[in-house]
């Protein structure tokens, strides 16, 4: 008898962001209930939880809108309180501005944010240190809009997606230095494998304008970290934005999906899909049906459950990652507008 999904998680949380609520929602890993939000400054976009001082780290990217149709782009992060539910504090990264991607080696205490360029310099990596909650130092990207952010398990190496740009960049960490650009049409989500060998790369760039036949191939790009190039393309139906790798070893990709319309140039909203790899063999497991717009994915420790937040239908989607099968759908409050972001599922406290 198959154990079930929702087994053992009673005290664990799912936090999911609603951009425009702008608030951070909280439900119960195992029942799905909405326990509770808290309102955070306009307009949230990614979460981080670090286990050891039991923080979330969340970035307010833009004051209204979104990637290159925005109100003005900000410079702070809110760092909040799980268990009580509470900001602790507002942290200002200016004159940076527009962060976004987040990564936490928690091993040293160091919490990296991507940031979009200046007039001045171009876009890059903030390093904050976790026990103070303040920037320690940056690493530039040479490209504009470098969205995601990735490290390896070892703390060593960094792997910013840069949206227009065509390139990866590979950042060495201890030094703060960029080190190699990896060549691919523009870039989104990523993940880095268990053992640091390989980072996969959702590519191209999800610019749906135009002819879908004169974009290129879609899917997720395979780099050699150990060459610094592409070795292997993993082929999807459509564009990918989010990539996560489990603990279990499964790729999961979320593919949006438009719909031809007559009166719109971009198409219209269909459900996404969550496409399910083997990182090792690179096979396709099975895929399934998703909310409008798969735009942020993550799992449970164990790698049996992923969550996947679809921003244009502000919805969450539980998947038992075994059966393939959707246990639950949470809706995430919003204002009539594009809401669920970014996620993190926090353990109970021990």
């Amino acid at each position: 008898m198959h154990k079930s999904p929702r087994a053992g998680r009673e005290g664990d949380v799912l936090a999911v962001v609603s951009q425009s609520g702008p608030t951070v929602s909280f439900f119960d890993a195992a029942s799905d209930l909405h326990l509770g939000d808290v309102q955070v400054p306009a307009e949230p976009h990614e979460l981080c939880f670090d286990p050891t001082r039991r923080l979330l780290w969340c970035t307010l990217t833009y004051h209204s809108g979104y990637y290159h149709a925005n109100g003005g782009r900000r410079t702070e992060l809110a760092v909040i309180d799980p268990d009580t539910r509470r900001i602790v504090e507002i942290v200002d990264l200016a004159p940076e501005h527009g962060p976004h991607g987040l990564a936490l080696d928690a091993a040293s205490g160091r919490l990296y944010v991507s940031v979009e360029s200046t007039d001045d310099r171009p876009g890059g990596v903030v390093l904050i240190d976790t026990e103070t909650r303040r920037p320690r130092g940056r690493i530039d990207t040479d490209a504009p809009g470098p969205h995601w952010f990735a490290i390896d398990p070892a703390g060593r190496r960094g792997y910013a997606t840069n949206k227009e740009a065509p390139f990866v960049s590979i950042a060495d960490l201890e030094r703060g230095t960029l080190t190699a650009k990896v060549e691919v049409p523009g870039s989104e989500g990523l993940a880095v494998s268990a053992d640091g060998t390989h980072v996969f790369v959702a590519a191209p760039y999800g610019n749906f304008a135009g002819p879908a036949e004169e974009r290129p191939p879609t899917g997720i790009r395979v780099i050699d970290t150990r060459t610094a190039s592409v070795v292997d393309t993993l082929p999807t139906a459509d564009i990918v934005l989010p990539v996560h790798l489990t603990s279990t070893g499964r790729l999961l990709a979320g593919e949006v999906r438009m719909d031809p319309d007559p009166a719109s140039r971009l198409g219209r909203h269909a459900p996404g899909r969550l496409t399910v790899f083997c990182a090792d063999t690179r096979k396709q497991l099975g895929a399934l049906e998703v909310g409008l717009f798969p735009l942020t994915i993550t799992s449970s420790p164990d790698g049996r459950l992923a969550y996947v937040a679809c921003v244009v239908s502000s919805t969450v989607d539980v998947v038992d990652l075994e059966t393939l099968d959707r246990l639950a759908r949470l809706d995430i409050d919003r204002l009539g507008e594009p809401g669920a972001h970014g996620l993190a599922y926090i353990p109970r406290p021990v």
